[in-house]
């Protein structure tokens, strides 16, 4: 497998659903972190970390690291990102890239990694997309964007993970969005209420 290390983003407030570390949310009889792990941990050649800030004993089930955000304030998904780009620098020399998926996405493609990896015509950022949107915290980041990515995020205090992305041209990868969005994310309870009907009718 490539040298890519897996992070998963769960370092949000989950304001929409109330409060709470949203990929730890029961979805037919396990958490969404879970759901998570099992489809996108055989992806990553380097294995995967969980991008988390306040107490890891919370996620103490997770079958790897927990990185917390190494810059202040909670400044979103490239905190995250640049989290996980110095993890893989500092603990797997071999690391050419970090994959990222968030916590909250149940039905990720199996061959998520894979295509990102050939199809991302040779860009820094190959993103996901589907049904007309693209998948901004779903992607492939070089490692090489570590110096950059931290002077926009301590330097400049820009936050707009798109506004990066834009910056370095990065590529979109497509997936059906039928029978249902590989990325869909869980962000309210009526979306819970949609992933479990969607698995008992599949």
């Amino acid at each position: 497998m490539a040298p890519i290390l897996g992070v998963i983003l769960a370092g949000g407030l989950s304001r929409r659903m109330g409060g709470g570390d949203k990929p730890l949310r029961i979805l037919a009889g396990r958490t969404l972190l879970h759901r998570v792990v099992e489809r996108f941990t055989p992806q990553c050649g380097l294995g995967v970390i969980l991008n988390a800030n306040g107490d890891p004993a919370r996620f103490a089930g997770f079958p790897g690291p927990i990185v917390p955000d190494g810059v202040p304030d909670h400044p979103g998904p490239l905190a995250g990102i640049l989290a996980a780009l110095d993890h893989a620098a500092a603990q797997h020399p071999s690391a050419t890239h970090v994959a990222s998926v968030t916590g909250d996405a149940p039905f990720l493609p199996h061959d998520l990694v894979e295509r990102l990896a050939a199809e991302g015509d040779g860009a820094p950022i190959a993103m996901a997309s589907s049904a007309g949107r693209e998948h901004f915290a779903v992607a492939l980041w070089a490692l090489s964007l570590r110096g950059d990515l931290r002077t926009t995020l301590v330097e400049r205090g820009e936050r707009r993970v798109g506004a990066f992305l834009a910056r370095h041209g990065a590529a979109a990868v497509d997936w059906p969005a039928k029978p249902v969005d590989p990325f869909l994310n869980i962000n309210t309870p009526e979306d819970l209420a949609m992933a479990e009907a969607f698995l008992e009718t599949s």
